[in-house]
């Protein structure tokens, strides 16, 4: 089960193996990408990642493992605490009593519990929306989340309709982006000496192995050769040009309203610092994290972490404006956290060490509360977003150089 030699078997030591079952779908999805790799010879860590997470059927998020909770592989806010989708209803509702078109859109709605919290949040402050808009590529995350709205919220689930793309008309509104642009495919590069070089996938008998080369396109090859002027030789990260699409995506889609961006990543001059040699690359599998890609395909998930200079950049040039930035601790606190931890119903002590916790988890320093960026783009929207009234740090996002 731990043969080093099979990439479809290998798991780090300390962690649960996977059922033969998971074995079996694994070595499928392992077929797949060496067939394409055997008519390329190789293919850019972007175009791996894609098909490990969303290769139909078979990718991590296409298959019907559980993902999300303590039998899933990580834990994301909104599972943590209602607290935290209760907070980002508080910012929603203030942008919608702006507008005259009252729409919401979640991208990757996960469980959908974020869903429900928000709906049951407008619903007590009299501010639904006309309609809540979930884009899922998931069929079994889709279900998922319409069993979880039914359970949680069923007399507000007529309002939810979900989508395979962005609208095709313009839409004014609030679009929301919880943990979506880390799990979208990052090309892979190295610093030498020599050039500047994209990191690709390609087999050594039978192994997926990395393999240093060209860049595939000429703006990579740009980005790769400026960032080389700064850093060290043998210097390895990600650059998301897939994430600054989809920002300028949503460009061409928002007419009016708010895209909340909630993430972990750093702004540009911390995101390449030094000493964050090795990149931001992790997988999650059962609550274990560890930097290897190349292993347990379709078991894992495979992040990186948000460059958040360059989504705003990229924001920037699709005519959005950038009107916030900020950590998720002070984004919470200023939407009223405590406030709204205020007026639970506890009814004994667990209960309230349980809120207490979720709170600390929410918003520690040493816990989410400093990973996690919060970036606010508008457009025709002038009201000051009360999540970034207590500390707004646009000013960290330095230009790309």
């Amino acid at each position: 089960m731990n043969d080093p030699q099979n990439n479809n078997y290998f798991v780090p030591q300390g962690m649960p193996a996977p059922d033969a079952d998971a074995i079996e779908h694994s070595q499928i999805l392992s077929a797949l990408i060496k067939q394409e790799i055997n008519q390329k010879k190789r293919i850019p860590f972007s175009r791996f990642m894609e098909l490990a997470l969303y290769a139909q059927g078979l990718g991590y998020y296409s298959a019907g493992s559980t993902k999300l909770g303590e039998s899933g592989d990580f834990i994301t806010a909104p599972e943590i605490s209602s607290l935290f989708s209760r907070c980002i209803a508080k910012q929603c509702g203030q942008v919608l009593s702006e507008l005259d078109s009252k729409y919401i859109l979640e991208f990757g709605a996960g469980s959908g519990k974020m869903a429900a919290d928000i709906l049951l949040e407008l619903e007590r402050d009299n501010c639904l929306p006309k309609l809540y808009y979930i884009l899922e590529t998931s069929a079994e995350l889709r279900q998922q989340q319409q069993n979880t709205l039914q359970t949680r919220a069923a007399h507000l689930a007529p309002l939810v309709q979900w989508l395979d793309t962005l609208p095709e008309n313009s839409f004014s509104g609030v679009i929301l982006a919880n943990e979506l642009l880390d799990a979208m495919p990052a090309h892979k590069f190295r610093i030498s000496a020599n050039a500047a070089e994209e990191i690709y996938v390609t087999t050594d008998n039978d192994r997926f192995v990395f393999q240093s080369g060209e860049p595939g396109n000429d703006l990579l090859k740009e980005r790769i050769t400026a960032l080389g002027k700064t850093l060290p030789e043998n210097y390895e990260s990600e650059i998301n040009l897939a994430a600054e699409a989809w920002v300028r995506s949503i460009g061409d889609c928002l007419e009016k309203g708010l895209v909340l961006i909630i993430d972990y990543g750093y702004p540009h001059h911390e995101f390449y610092h030094h000493d964050r040699s090795s990149g931001t690359l992790m997988c999650y599998y059962r609550h274990h994290t560890h930097p290897d890609p190349l292993i347990l395909l379709g078991l894992q998930d495979i992040t990186t972490h948000v460059d958040f200079t360059a989504i705003a950049q990229s924001a920037d040039e699709a005519n959005l404006n950038v009107a916030g930035y900020t950590t998720q601790a002070y984004f919470l606190l200023g939407c009223g956290l405590e406030s709204i931890a205020s007026m639970e119903n506890i009814k004994n002590t667990q209960q309230q060490i349980e809120l207490s916790q979720q709170i600390r988890k929410l918003t520690s320093l040493s816990e989410m509360g400093e990973q996690f960026k919060v970036l606010a783009l508008t457009r025709q929207l002038d009201c000051p977003l009360v999540g970034f009234s207590l500390a707004d740090q646009r000013a960290r996002l330095l230009p790309l150089q």
